[in-house]
């Protein structure tokens, strides 16, 4: 089902044909986790209504919550605490380093840096860096690193604060963030000026093909503002004087890209390969995405029923990861306290406080052993095989594990 939303305007192109495909209602806010104190509190929930915009075929939500209340004082969010993700980060650092040259002369700045995970990499080989986050504990953590860093939201201003100073950057780094920014155009103008004429700015976006593929629909949360492809970011760049060189798909966060962008319009072979495969497709097309909502509801059912039988038969059921896609799911299906016992998490920042909307407590991951629940159901199902290895005296006992994408399954 899709219907088209008078008066709102694409975060890039600004044109006024959207189309909404898929509704999931009004949310709390993902990262909204609850103190104790707070549960007598009627949370703020908000539309997630996602729409395709025809001019650009950028796929975005249309509501924009202000980004001091998804970033502020209490964001829980630490990368840190995901090896997957640490691993990750520490090859393409190895990599930026031996293509670009970099040493003790460079300057590698990192937007969204959170708590250092990827500039650690850089400081340890010698290669001067700065980080840029408004999240004051993740900024915290990494000045406890050593790693510069200033708490700060990016933008265009910014950046020509920066070029002031004297600093602009051999590489630039924006993992997931992109989608995160209100300001889509003042943040790439931002890079445009903050990056050498000779620099390459790195950036890693979920990518729209498999979020539909895939039936993702947890991915979307009002920290997500755009859903990305090629096809759709080229014009973005090329509007601040930016060009797409290189694109490497990556099998994270259930399927991604990174994008090389340049001041140099030089592409490599990669970027036609995706523009004719989109284009092929139909990631430019309404079409492609008009039965996504039908799917989402079937996963919904599924799970829904999924959980109910296993409830009927008396099991015990916990969730584990307590990550925003958590949220969305929980929040969707309408999984709560009677239905899980509890979600642990690794994250000691996020332990004792509670999910939003179904108010479900966050335990450490102890105790799933201490308890041994039958099934655990995973949440960051992106995540799942990491989450397995660290549980298998759990699974060795007899335990079992319902990953909820792109079907839910009992393993």
């Amino acid at each position: 089902m899709t219907a088209h939303r008078t008066g709102a305007r694409c975060r890039s192109c600004s044109s006024t044909d959207l189309t909404v495909f898929l509704s999931l209602g009004d949310m709390p806010l993902s990262d909204g986790f609850l103190e104790p104190r707070q549960l007598v509190d009627t949370e703020p929930r908000f539309p997630l209504d996602v729409a395709f915009c025809s001019t650009c075929a950028l796929v975005q939500i249309l509501e924009t919550v202000p980004p001091e209340q998804l970033f502020g004082a209490d964001y829980p969010y630490f990368s840190s605490f995901t090896d997957t993700l640490l691993k990750h980060s520490e090859a393409n650092v190895q990599e930026r380093i031996a293509e670009r040259r970099l040493g003790a002369d460079s300057l590698v700045v990192e937007l969204a840096s959170n708590d250092g995970y990827l500039l650690q990499y850089y400081k340890a080989n010698g290669v001067p860096v700065l980080g840029i986050d408004p999240a004051p504990g993740p900024v915290a953590a990494a000045r406890a690193k050593g790693i510069d860093s200033l708490q700060a939201f990016f933008g265009s201003e910014f950046a020509k604060g920066l070029v002031n100073e004297g600093r602009r950057a051999d590489v630039i780094h924006a993992n997931n963030v992109l989608a995160h920014v209100a300001d889509t155009n003042g943040f790439v103008e931002g890079v445009a000026t903050l990056l050498k004429d000779t620099g390459v700015a790195v950036i890693e976006v979920p990518y729209v093909k498999e979020l539909i593929e895939h039936g993702e629909f947890d991915t979307i949360y009002h920290e997500h503002l755009c859903y990305f492809s090629v096809t759709a970011l080229r014009p973005l760049f090329s509007r601040h004087g930016l060009y797409v060189t290189r694109v490497v798909p990556l099998s994270i966060h259930g399927g991604s890209l990174r994008v090389f962008v340049e001041k140099k319009n030089r592409p490599e072979p990669s970027v036609q390969d995706y523009i004719d495969s989109e284009r092929r497709l139909g990631l430019d097309r309404l079409d492609y995405y008009a039965d996504f909502s039908g799917r989402v509801s079937q996963i919904r059912t599924e799970l829904s029923e999924l959980l109910q039988n296993l409830k009927q038969q008396k099991a015990r059921i916990v969730g584990y990861g307590a990550a925003a896609k958590g949220t969305i799911m929980l929040n969707y299906v309408g999984i709560g306290q009677e239905t899980l016992d509890f979600v642990a998490d690794r994250n000691v920042h996020k332990q004792g406080r509670y999910i939003p909307g179904v108010r479900l407590p966050i335990a450490s991951p102890e105790r799933v052993l201490a308890e041994q629940p039958d099934f655990v159901l995973i949440l960051p199902w992106n995540f799942k095989d990491e989450i397995m290895a660290q549980q298998a005296e759990y699974r060795r006992r007899g335990g079992r594990f319902i990953v909820p994408v792109p079907r839910p399954t009992i393993i």
